[in-house]
């Protein structure tokens, strides 16, 4: 059981971004890592502005809780 209950979306996107910079952290080193900071950004903007933050679960708690799920899941 979770104290937040993250939607979906919010979720997916935070697990997005921790494949996302496991890729591009990895990515040989002749590879451009310009793609792979465009979709960090683009998954940390859409993170920051997701309505949730704007509800009463919108606590430096929730985004910490919400990060060890997504983490766990990428590492899947």
């Amino acid at each position: 059981m979770h104290a937040y209950d993250f939607p979906p979306d919010l979720l997916q996107a935070q697990t997005s971004w921790y494949i996302a910079y496991q890729r591009l952290a990895g990515a040989a080193p002749a590879t451009s890592p310009t793609a792979g900071r465009r979709e960090l950004l683009e998954l940390s903007a859409r993170i920051a502005a997701h309505p949730f933050w704007s509800g009463p679960g919108g606590t430096p708690a929730a985004r910490m809780e919400l990060k060890e799920l997504a983490q766990r899941e990428a590492g899947r």
